[in-house]
């Protein structure tokens, strides 16, 4: 563990290895930014810079306090989420009990219990709330109270990428971190020089998924490079072609991935006609199918494309079937 492992967050890394050097660690924090940037991997680096063993503002990733946070063990440090376990105790929580994606009271519950209590064994006690903006309102307010009278040895971090949805008061009384994604050309240089993926990949990566580090790893190891390009030939190009083939996602999920896919290709489409340079397509590795395609496409037929698209996308996350779905998309691809 090392800050140097965060990549892209200089000037959020530098604020807070100053107020550890500086004696002046807020009691609370709100890293704020969109997901996938190293908002959480920073708070638990943080954590491990408060309590390492060697007494520097950078961790050293290799102290018994530093290596117990890396496989969560430590317990001064406690990340909490919607999925953290909770024991039901009274008629809030079991109100709240259905909420399966919502941070609840109980959890604020048990936060409260940890920093009331002297540190086990570190410098202080650091509780990481992930993804802050699922709190309920119940639990939103009793973290109100946390965050006015909170133990010296106590540092409490939000992390949100929707930082709108989240109590004024409760963002009133943190510290506020901005975090921002890597440029496409930052994100494709580390893509290649760290993780050794070549150009088409890198390239591909680091444009998909808009300068963001996380998504962009958990797209590389999940296969999505060779997936997109069965999306494109099934989807974009078979339809086109009159070819009608039996492939196509059963899931949810599934389908959300296809259809951002299938905007990917048409958004290249688009600004190939609008006279975009090659290389700032998402899909470089098929630029010059892209570059002789355009042409057949008029810009209404991509406007409607794009329209049909955004709908299959509210269709989905209004739990439309997904066989039927994806037949209506095979067949209103074949129109344009």
């Amino acid at each position: 563990m090392s800050f140097k492992d965060i990549k892209g967050q200089d000037r959020a890394i530098e604020m807070l290895r100053k107020a550890i050097e500086d004696e002046s660690v807020s009691k609370a924090y709100l890293f704020s930014g969109p997901a996938g940037i190293g908002k959480k991997q920073l708070a638990l680096e943080f954590a491990a810079a408060l309590n390492c063993q060697e007494g520097r503002p950078d961790p050293c990733g290799k102290c018994g306090s530093c290596l117990k946070i890396k496989n969560n063990q430590h317990p001064d440090v406690r990340v909490i989420d919607a999925n953290t376990p909770i024991t039901i105790s009274n008629e809030h929580d079991k109100n709240e009990k259905a909420l399966t994606s919502a941070i609840k009271i109980g959890h604020i519950r048990q936060l409260e219990k940890l920093i009331s209590l002297r540190a086990y064994e570190g410098k202080k006690k650091v509780s990481i709330i992930d993804e802050a903006h699922n709190l309920t309102p119940p639990a939103s307010n009793a973290l109100l109270k946390a965050l006015e009278e909170p133990p010296r040895d106590s540092v409490i971090i939000l992390v949100s990428s929707k930082p709108a949805l989240l109590f004024k008061t409760v963002i009133s009384r943190c510290s506020i971190l901005r975090f921002y994604p890597l440029t496409r050309k930052e994100l494709e240089a580390l893509l290649k020089n760290d993780y050794g993926l070549d150009t088409s990949r890198a390239h591909f990566l680091s444009y998909f998924s808009d300068g963001r580090l996380g998504d962009a790893l958990r797209l590389k190891d999940a296969g999505f490079y060779q997936e997109k390009n069965k999306v494109i030939d099934e989807f974009a190009l078979k339809p086109r072609a009159g070819i009608w083939g039996p492939w196509g996602p059963e899931t949810r999920e599934g389908f959300r991935s296809d259809v951002n896919i299938l905007v990917s290709w048409f958004r290249d489409l688009y600004l190939l006609k609008t006279g975009m340079p090659e290389n700032e397509v998402i899909n470089f590795d098929r630029r010059h199918e892209l570059a002789k395609i355009a042409d057949s496409y008029s810009i209404a037929e991509l406007n409607s494309t794009f329209d049909f698209l955004s709908d299959a996308l509210w269709r989905v996350e209004q739990n439309a079937n997904v066989k039927l779905l994806v037949s209506i998309l095979k067949v209103e691809l074949c129109k344009n």
